[in-house]
């Protein structure tokens, strides 16, 4: 697989990303929607769903804050992990031009945007190993309403499972109709603060669809959208029944006097993409 060709392939990633909301949030959507009582969460619901078909059809960005960008890659034993990174980059750049995307990268020092989406641990990239012979691509566009809700917190070590929905409730609550709400929740949970983060960081790249394998687990993740639903913020945080379309949690062992737990939003606008690149050039979009 030469650079050029793994280079155009993300950058058909990233507008795929940009445009297109997945099968199972379009789904949600339209459940909500047929379920949905209070009219002006009706119509909110009507708005998000027709941006959503005009984003689509025009190939445009779903939302003008196009967000962060996020890779995460899965490499098979022999694969030119820097080459990737600097392709992945390379792609970053023209795409933010021939989409265009709205250049998101400020330093957080001088407040200078470098106008390509590109800068220091910007976009992020995580590489993990895998057992096949194909190089494996997920790209996530976050955006920065839904990341500057975000809580973490440190839960007393014998709070247990009812804890959990109480901090996620209250994280909700106080984020209110700022992450453009219906969202989705990626919770993580035990590890220390920096293993909580990445496991809900990884939580949003679940389809909402899929319940964690753990039932104990699929049940929580039930329990809290059931929970989440009830606070009545609704669309937009306009009213209604519908706050939420999904919450998935991702756990992790945990040091016997820490409890870390960490919530973050992503607005209805869930932007995943995730390819598959084999060694003959072709790929096959997920």
């Amino acid at each position: 697989m030469d650079e050029e060709t793994l280079e155009r392939i993300i950058i058909k990633a990233i507008k795929r990303a940009a445009s297109t909301v997945p099968p199972d949030v379009k789904f949600a959507l339209s459940q909500a929607l047929r379920r949905e009582t209070n009219d002006i969460a009706r119509m909110q619901l009507e708005a998000v769903i027709e941006n959503i078909r005009l984003a689509e059809e025009k190939k445009l960005p779903v939302c003008q804050d196009t967000g962060i960008l996020y890779f995460y890659v899965r490499l098979p034993q022999l694969a030119d992990a820097e080459l990737i990174r600097k392709t992945i980059l390379n792609a970053t750049i023209k795409a933010t031009y021939e989409i265009p995307l709205r250049p998101n990268a400020v330093d957080s020092v001088t407040g200078e945007n470098s106008g390509n989406n590109v800068g220091v641990n910007v976009p992020w990239i995580e590489f993990e190993p895998s057992g096949g012979d194909c190089v494996e691509i997920t790209v996530f566009l976050k955006g920065g309403g839904a990341d500057n809700v975000s809580a973490l917190e440190s839960l007393p070590a014998g709070e247990g499972l009812g804890g959990i929905k109480r901090s996620v409730i209250k994280a909700v609550m106080k984020a209110g109709g700022g992450p453009c709400p219906p969202v989705v929740l990626g919770v993580g949970v035990g590890g220390g603060a920096y293993i909580a983060m990445k496991l809900a960081k990884r939580a949003l790249m679940r389809p909402i669809s899929e319940r964690n394998s753990d039932p104990r687990i699929a049940q929580l993740e039930n329990e809290i959208l059931e929970d989440v639903n009830r606070t009545g913020i609704g669309p937009m945080g306009l009213g209604g029944e519908t706050t939420a379309i999904g919450v998935n949690v991702e756990v992790a062992h945990r040091h016997p006097a820490s409890y870390p737990l960490v919530v973050l939003f992503n607005c209805y606008a869930v932007r995943r993409v995730k390819v598959k690149v084999f060694p003959d050039g072709k790929c096959q979009f997920e």
